[in-house]
């Protein structure tokens, strides 16, 4: 198997700068979490031979992307959503369940602007902070997942 490395950020609101970033960083496919859809527009246009995948966040207001989506790397499924319709600011829970129920092995939100790593029966949970809004008191951040033949490795990024 061919390792894949995926890079997972969300919460731009605004910051081109910081998106482009994000998308200037080598990877196999980007996953946008949110809240930042217009410029993400813009940077698919000048980085047009990127794989970028997103979903809609609760400040992305005309957004026709769908609330959660999920993909499949080398045979890992991964769903990721913004979180504000999933209590996130409060608990995790109900994202450990919905992966449960939808033999997920890796869950991704964003929405809090805080970052978040989590294992728990074979799930991680992953918060990738906000790339340009942090609101724990680090510096902005991104998250990037390798997907191997020896397994799965998760870690965050400043930005």
């Amino acid at each position: 198997m061919e390792s894949k490395r995926i890079i997972v950020f969300s919460d731009t609101h605004g910051n081109s700068n910081a998106m482009r970033k994000v998308l200037e960083k080598d990877s196999d496919a980007y996953i946008f979490l949110g809240d930042g859809e217009r410029e993400l527009d813009k940077m698919r246009e000048i980085y047009s031979g990127k794989t970028i995948m997103n979903v809609r966040g609760n400040c992305d207001f005309i957004s026709q992307a769908p609330e959660i989506d999920l993909c499949s790397v080398n045979g890992v499924r991964i769903m990721f959503t913004h979180g504000h319709t999933h209590g996130v600011k409060y608990s995790t829970d109900r994202l450990f369940y919905l992966a449960e129920e939808n033999d997920i092995q890796i869950m991704l939100y964003g929405h809090t602007h805080c970052r978040d790593l989590k294992y728990d029966r074979g799930i991680y949970v992953i918060n990738p902070g906000s790339a340009s809004i942090p609101r724990d008191f680090k510096a902005p951040s991104y998250a990037y997942i390798d997907i191997t033949d020896k397994g799965i490795f998760c870690a965050h990024a400043e930005l």
